[in-house]
């Protein structure tokens, strides 16, 4: 049974001109899930435009830029709901100088839609998001291959797709991988089944996407909970109450389970879990509570409850991948601040492995230079340990972001390995 106001977010991805506006156009438009004013004013524009119907891309493109060229920039995010589900869209642009920006949409995303010109096949760009996707550790992969009325809907075409990407993902760390043959522009296998691709068995896109099972993507194993501040409202009615509030990061919570506070390493017992409706008995990923201990414990913001069997490492000595996101260049010595969950440190850059070229995937460790768009592992020295996942087992307490200390600019993301 499907809980119906489950949340899945999506990210798209795929070269430019392979129809990624174009697919959400589609997606909104034949699930109804467009404002009457929206459609209004995108058929004007489309007729203003000279197209004949309704031209679906204009739906994401937000930017004037990305109307006048007709490609996507920024990552566009869009919002829908069906009966059986909810939907965060990130529309991520395909452009190389974009890396950075496909790699924010897609950092929180349960899937990647990899779309695939049916004339084409699988080309750098392919190869370049599918690699980012493996690197994210996105759960699930759907290649959609489209434009198959240009090819007659041959599924000797789609087979030839399958082929070449199995062929060179086969080396990445995705577990799920599907397969769709689709026309965004005419909307076989979008939302509804495709009279026209008979041979294809499975299930359109939308019901791929309310189905997909993702409840499990989240580790339940490692119980990890950030404190992000301390409750104390000494009121008549809570005049003794202390709750450490936060976002539950990983594993299940339960009254009267035995804890261990990191870093102090002081053990407790859980007392109650307390949400904005109530009290619970459990608490799991990603549920915002409060849990109250046994014992007076001094806690603060940044350190971590955690089981007493079960701990994440206090590590000084990082190894991340990053994805350099500033103009400036990556410095070697340099101060930055590194934020883990609710934990901020002083770190600086010790240094740079290797770094990937996004095109052929191969390593160079010679006179390395990282720049925006960049993807390298890095060594990282923080002054006071971080309490860290490996990013393949929690995508929470194993991404780290680096800030600038003399601009505050955001300038990397990073997945700790």
């Amino acid at each position: 049974m499907l809980d119906n106001n489950q949340l899945l977010r999506f990210t798209t991805a795929g070269s430019v001109d392979d129809g990624k506006s174009t697919l959400i156009g589609r997606l909104l438009y034949d699930s109804k899930s467009i404002f009457e004013d929206q459609l209004e004013a995108i058929e004007n524009t489309s007729k203003q435009k000279g197209h004949v119907g309704v031209d679906l891309a204009l739906f994401t493109d937000g930017l004037r830029d990305e109307r006048e060229q007709g490609i996507t920039i920024d990552v566009a995010y869009r919002y829908f709901t069906t009966p059986k589900r909810k939907f965060i869209i990130a529309d991520t642009p395909g452009h190389i100088q974009y890396t950075r920006n496909m790699v924010t949409g897609a950092s929180t995303a349960n899937a990647a839609i990899i779309l695939v010109d049916a004339r084409h096949g699988v080309i750098e760009q392919t190869k370049r998001h599918a690699f980012i996707a493996s690197l994210l550790q996105i759960p699930h992969v759907i290649v959609c291959i489209n434009k198959m009325d240009l090819v007659d809907f041959s599924e000797e075409a789609y087979n030839k797709v399958i082929g070449q990407f199995e062929e060179f993902s086969s080396k990445m760390l995705v577990r799920d991988v599907r397969f769709i043959p689709i026309s965004a522009l005419l909307g076989d296998n979008v939302v509804n089944r495709s009279d026209n691709m008979t041979w294809y068995q499975g299930a359109p896109l939308l019901h791929t996407l309310e189905t997909m099972h993702i409840s499990s993507d989240i580790n339940k194993v490692d119980a990890r909970f950030p404190v992000q501040t301390i409750l104390r409202p000494q009121s008549e009615e809570f005049r003794d109450y202390r709750g450490y509030a936060g976002r539950v990061a990983g594993g299940v919570f339960r009254k009267g389970d035995e804890i261990t506070v990191m870093p102090s390493g002081f053990t407790s017992k859980i007392k109650t879990i307390d949400t904005f409706s109530g009290e619970v008995e459990e608490a799991f990923a990603p549920m915002s509570v409060s849990i109250t201990l046994e014992d007076d414990i001094d806690i603060s913001r940044g350190d971590m409850i955690v089981r007493s069997n079960n701990k994440p490492e206090a590590l000084q000595d990082i190894e991340v991948m990053l994805c350099w996101l500033n103009n400036s260049p990556a410095k070697p010595g340099a101060k930055y601040t590194i934020k883990h969950t609710s934990n901020d440190q002083k770190a600086m850059i010790k240094q740079i492995v290797y770094k990937i070229d996004i095109n052929t995937l191969n390593r160079s460790s010679e006179a390395i230079e990282i720049g925006m768009n960049d993807i390298c592992k890095v060594k990282i020295r923080t002054t006071k340990p971080l309490l860290v996942d490996n990013y393949r087992e929690n995508r929470t307490t194993g991404s780290v972001v680096l800030v600038d200390d003399a601009t505050n600019e955001t300038v990397a993301a990073g997945m700790v390995v």
